[in-house]
């Protein structure tokens, strides 16, 4: 790497929207979500195919199992938090979930593969999916302030992009080679990583952001736990109209997302029986999102942030996919659905996630790290869960795909209304109260 006062070094900065000295950490922080996107997207499309292996009629049990796993687990994350300080504690979560792949890749590759072992793997990697990610949203939020979030969590989103789509890719490769066990091991190893690199990231907030306006406070000294007890998240939710806000917001998403993946488990079961066919299906339409993800990130995201605000990145999605049900209601056939699918993906990964990330960096420390884990868990499971059921529901009426996606475009549009209040709220300022 060229050095901090170097042309290269401030054309490459400037491409990314960081000053020379925000360059080498906004780096590591793509790196860091290249590590685990890249182990999660390795195990995805297992994870899918096991899903379906148990039944795509059972698929609610599956996300209520998840939701119940969530809540018992949640109160173990506030624990940790409280005593834990923050400088260490990704590297007792992420090492926790490093020995449970470890663990399963010990089981795999001694017990093989059961309808049960699916079943379990499916819950846990649903659960270790949303917590790994919110930890690492919970770091950046903590390690760069507001302004900050604002130019740089598009570019180290990209990272995860740039992990879907090398995930994907050597898991294709390699299955054949290592075997599931192999791939978990895999994994492990770039989970590892990850906590590696938040080293550096918390040494360069705690030298104060490498002479950034505001440096973190004492208060703020990353060798403390955060205050609280293991319930100090919910009570931080329940407590804030703008924290409640978010969590509608993250409902109303988790409903839009959970009626279009049971359409997709229902049509890839339909059309594609075989399970080799199926993995095959999920890693082409991860490649597809990750790909167009990453050009959304890298070149648009940022852009429509510093120009539109926070608000135009979480009310665009929710009124496409508005048109998108729309469309299912007409064509309701899987071309249809996966366009839709890709669609509502990428416009996740690359302007809701940074958008919802963006909302909580002005925030204290307990809020960034306890309360956003709740509302990351808790109430986006158990927006899964009941949205699950909700879709189980609509399906025994028997009046098939049309009016899951008419009632589907009404969760859409109260989407996007939560997201133009949430949007506006921060960018005018109107939530000050809140972020103290």
């Amino acid at each position: 790497m060229h050095a901090p006062d170097s042309p290269p070094h401030h054309r490459l900065a400037a491409l990314i929207g960081a000053t020379p000295r925000e360059l080498l950490p906004a780096i590591a922080g793509f790196v860091l979500f290249f590590c685990l996107f890249c182990g999660y997207f390795m195990l995805r499309p297992i994870r899918e195919a096991m899903g379906i292996a148990g039944g795509v009629d059972k698929l609610q049990w599956l996300f209520t199992a998840t939701f119940v796993v969530t809540l018992l687990v949640v109160p173990l994350h506030g624990w940790l938090s409280a005593h834990v300080p923050r400088r260490r504690f990704i590297d007792w979560a992420y090492g926790f979930f490093v020995v449970n792949l470890l663990a399963f890749a010990l089981v795999f590759g001694l017990a093989g593969e059961s309808v049960w072992a699916a079943r379990i793997f499916y819950v846990w990697l649903s659960v270790y999916n949303l917590f790994v990610m919110s930890v690492a949203w919970s770091l950046m939020a903590d390690v760069f302030d507001r302004e900050q979030a604002e130019r740089l969590f598009a570019f180290m989103a990209a990272g995860a992009s740039v992990g879907g789509l090398v995930g994907p890719a050597i898991g294709a490769l390699l299955i054949t080679v290592v075997g599931q066990h192999g791939l978990l091991l895999l994994a492990a190893v770039l989970l590892a990583a990850a906590v590696a690199i938040k080293h550096y990231l918390m040494a360069w907030r705690e030298v104060g952001g490498a002479g950034r306006p505001n440096a973190p406070r004492p208060s703020e000294a990353t060798s403390r736990p955060i205050a609280g007890n293991p319930f100090e998240g919910a009570k931080q939710v329940f407590s804030s109209p703008y924290l409640l806000g978010v969590s509608v917001f993250v409902i109303l998403l988790a409903t839009v997302s959970t009626f279009l993946y049971f359409e997709q488990a229902r049509l890839v079961a339909g059309v594609f029986p075989d399970r080799a066919a199926q993995i095959r299906v999920f890693s082409l339409i991860d490649i597809a999102v990750q790909s167009l993800s990453l050009i959304a990130q890298v070149f648009i995201t940022g852009r429509v942030a510093r120009k539109l605000g926070v608000r135009a990145l979480l009310m665009g999605v929710p009124l496409m996919m508005a048109v998108g049900f729309g469309l299912l209601a007409l064509l309701p056939g899987f071309a249809v659905l996966a366009g839709v699918m890709i669609v509502r993906r990428v416009g996740e990964y690359a302007f809701v996630r940074p958008g919802r990330e963006m909302l909580f960096a002005p925030m204290p420390p307990v809020r960034k790290y306890q309360a956003k884990q709740f509302i990351d868990t808790v109430v986006y499971r158990g927006g899964d869960a009941i949205s699950g059921w909700a879709k189980t529901g609509l399906d025994a009426l028997g009046q098939g795909p049309v009016l899951v996606a008419v009632i589907g475009v009404g969760c859409a549009l109260a989407w996007a209304i939560s997201g133009h209040l949430l949007g506006r709220a921060h960018d005018t300022g109107g939530t000050a109260g809140e972020l103290r």
